[in-house]
């Protein structure tokens, strides 16, 4: 009787080994693959203009500066250019606003603070060029009304379209 239960021990040991060692194979193995990510980045821009207010003018220079607000995708190259404005008989390099009652009043519109350099809208002659960096960048116009005009008294205005290339 001894050796029958040592024969079934055996036997049940043997049996659980066996059960043990025969998992499915889905456990005991792996696969692999592969994901494909992608992605593209446009290159996008926007442009803000502010206004540049120059106050009284009472026949001496009067110099103001305003900005021009750029947002470009990092890395994209861009150029910034103003038009003559809507002044009756402006050109980029002699800008004029307007008045109700018929005057007009001579400014220019520049790239640096020395007020020597014309900022127009030639792309490579007198715009201002960038390379975006996904921030903010703050360009700077700077104004003048030159001295010795002898303008109608009134409200003079002017609009002055901004373009952005890239």
């Amino acid at each position: 009787m001894f050796f029958a239960k040592k024969n079934r021990f055996v036997a049940a040991s043997i049996a659980a080994v066996v059960l043990a060692s025969s998992a499915p194979a889905s456990y005991a193995a792996t696969a692999s693959g592969t994901l494909t990510i992608s992605a593209s980045v446009v290159a996008a821009c926007t442009v803000v203009g502010s206004a540049i207010a120059f106050g009284a003018y009472t026949q001496s220079v009067v110099n103001q500066s305003g900005t021009i607000t750029v947002l470009c995708t990092n890395g994209t190259a861009y150029n910034v250019g103003l038009d003559a404005g809507t002044g009756s008989g402006s050109t980029v390099s002699s800008r004029k606003m307007s008045a109700a009652g018929g005057g007009t009043l001579n400014y220019a519109l520049y790239r640096d603070a020395a007020r020597s350099n014309n900022w127009g809208s030639t792309i490579g002659t007198d715009t201002v060029t960038g390379t975006g960096s996904g921030l903010t960048q703050t360009l700077t116009v700077y104004g003048q009304i030159p001295a010795a005009q002898t303008p109608l008294a009134g409200a003079y205005s002017d609009t002055v379209t901004v373009t952005l290339t890239y």
